[in-house]
């Protein structure tokens, strides 16, 4: 290898002493924080619902809280379908994914929306009505601001990608945006299985 090439693939992927790329390893170290963060919020919610009566879930919807599970988590295969397009150096597969991405996301936190506004507007769950619903619409709406962040990120990477600053050595960015995504539509599979299935 060149020193011209030698200099260039560093600038573009820069290295820690880990051996990761420092944007990878950064990601790695604030989703650790973000795992402490929702370990917290799964705690209280815990605590809120031991205090409540059993079986307080049973006005959630779980078919269509079940369906929408499936559409974040197909989400999940179309970011990881979107990296191995960059690699390959497919950049309108990495675009058309994305987008994709975009709107399994766009339609997971619709239906969530939707769902709140059922139950609120019908009385049956209310932040204020009791300790299951204050831990609910907690642990959910923190959840739901992190898709939403996602997905102004997954937003900002199609117009780059439109711009071309993808490709086979240079889609860190996508890949590290892919570590957020998957992050959290794990963490949404553990809330579908303790808030609505246990």
């Amino acid at each position: 290898m060149s020193e011209a090439t030698s200099a260039v693939t560093g600038h573009e992927q820069p290295i820690s002493t880990t051996g990761l790329d420092n944007r990878k390893l950064g990601m790695w170290l604030f989703l650790a924080t973000e795992v402490m963060l929702f370990s917290a919020l799964i705690a209280g919610f815990l605590d809120m619902r031991s205090r409540g009566p059993a079986g307080a879930n049973h006005v959630l919807n779980i078919p269509l809280t079940a369906f929408n599970t499936w559409v974040l988590i197909c989400s999940s295969l179309t970011v990881a379908l979107s990296v191995a397009a960059i690699q390959q150096g497919k950049a309108k597969r990495l675009r058309n994914f994305l987008f994709l991405t975009l709107l399994f996301g766009a339609t997971f936190l619709s239906i969530q929306v939707f769902e709140y506004v059922t139950l609120i507007s019908s009385g049956e769950l209310t932040p204020w009505g009791s300790l299951f619903g204050a831990g609910f619409y907690m642990v959910t709406s923190v959840h739901g601001l992190h898709v939403f962040i996602g997905l102004i990120w997954c937003t900002l990477t199609i117009i780059w990608a439109m711009q071309g600053k993808f490709s086979p050595t240079e889609y860190m960015r996508v890949e590290v945006f892919g570590l957020y995504w998957h992050f959290v539509d794990i963490v949404w599979i553990i809330l579908f299985t303790i808030i609505y299935l246990l």
